[in-house]
């Protein structure tokens, strides 16, 4: 071959090169500037250190890594939420589930359902007094409970009784804003209160109550098989956007398991997001929430946000005590584990 035949094939090979590489460089490019889906996610209160493993995806990039734009907003309580989620000003939203599935026992209920269980076990607990003779549930006996107008675990304290031989007429129920809970079981106007155990527990603790004095009587410790705070997902954008679903919950897990490893960098950054939070208050109620509601001997076996089809339908028959369900839903009509990644993408790091 002549020299300048060998010189021009060069020439040739290098400008073929030097276009692959830029072919690969702007589709390189492209993908990193796929465009984001917008999120608008609800939580169903206002923010506590419970909330943490959210804003740890978002803070560490996990959204963002799935191509999720989320914008983080509160309602007015689980059904408040549930109306923003139902009419699409919010795709996804933390809620009770045991309100979920009051919701959807409406005739015109959208068809909302569960992605993802944060809660393994319900918060649900009666906070009591040990100086006022209360140690274990039966105690409450004659005894007086401040529960709120709104509080969600007096749904389930009918079929909590039952099955602990507790009568409904010896048990008194001072109702109360939540606002006035605390204060009021802190200065003996009441026996014990009605709550959540990572909310009511240590903020009396936080109010002066020693905590040799303060029994904390969890719904799960006596039967209660309810599950407690799921993410739920608008339908339609569940069927338009199923990766995106995908995509927020694979970032919730990593925030998870960022918050279970590093419990301190996550109250900081929920406190941060409370007027006046307090860090050492909410790190005390994260611990609290993984301990009881999270890291359940469930989720270690059978990974984070599923469900055991059986214990749902178990809690549904709970929930049925004291509210009248116009058909009984299966596991399936309320829980979708379409958009869970396989087991060993959802344990415990």
């Amino acid at each position: 071959m002549s020299e300048f035949k060998t010189i021009a094939l060069r020439g040739l090979l290098a400008v073929a090169i030097s276009l692959a590489a830029l072919i690969a460089r702007d589709a390189t490019a492209a993908e990193t500037a796929a465009p984001s889906t917008a999120i608008h996610f609800t939580f169903d209160r206002p923010i506590d250190a419970s909330m943490a493993p959210f804003f740890l995806a978002a803070k560490d990039g996990s959204f963002s890594a799935e191509h999720l734009n989320v914008s983080f907003n509160s309602a007015a309580g689980s059904p408040d939420a549930l109306k923003r989620v139902a009419k699409g000003d919010s795709e996804l939203a933390l809620v009770d589930i045991n309100e979920l599935i009051r919701f959807r026992d409406k005739n015109d209920a959208a068809p909302i359902k569960a992605v993802f269980v944060l809660f393994n076990r319900a918060p649900y607990a009666i906070v009591a007094r040990r100086s006022r003779g209360i140690h274990l549930l039966p105690d409450l006996d004659g005894k007086t409970v401040g529960v709120a107008d709104s509080d969600l675990s007096m749904r389930l304290w009918p079929a909590l009784a039952q099955q602990n031989n507790i009568d409904l007429s010896h048990v008194k129920f001072h109702k109360m804003s939540a606002a006035v809970r605390e204060p009021i079981l802190s200065a003996g106007q009441v026996d014990a209160v009605a709550g959540f155990s990572y909310l009511s527990a240590v903020n009396l603790r936080d109010r002066g109550v020693p905590g040799g004095d303060l029994v904390v009587l969890r719904y799960a410790d006596y039967g209660c098989e309810a599950y407690g705070f799921a993410v739920v997902v608008n339908p339609a954008f569940a069927a338009a956007k199923p990766d995106a679903v995908k995509g927020f919950v694979r970032a919730l897990i990593a925030g998870v398991n960022a918050t279970v490893k590093e419990p301190a960098r996550a109250a900081d950054e929920a406190a941060s997001r409370i007027d006046d939070g307090d860090r050492d208050l909410e790190l005390e109620r994260l611990r609290t929430v993984l301990v009881d509601n999270v890291l359940t001997d469930e989720v270690r076996r059978n990974g984070l946000g599923g469900i055991e089809p059986a214990r749902l339908e178990r809690s549904i028959d709970q929930i049925a005590q004291d509210f009248k369900l116009r058909k009984k839903p299966i596991a399936g009509d309320i829980f979708d584990d379409r958009f869970l990644p396989p087991v060993a993408g959802r344990l415990i790091n």
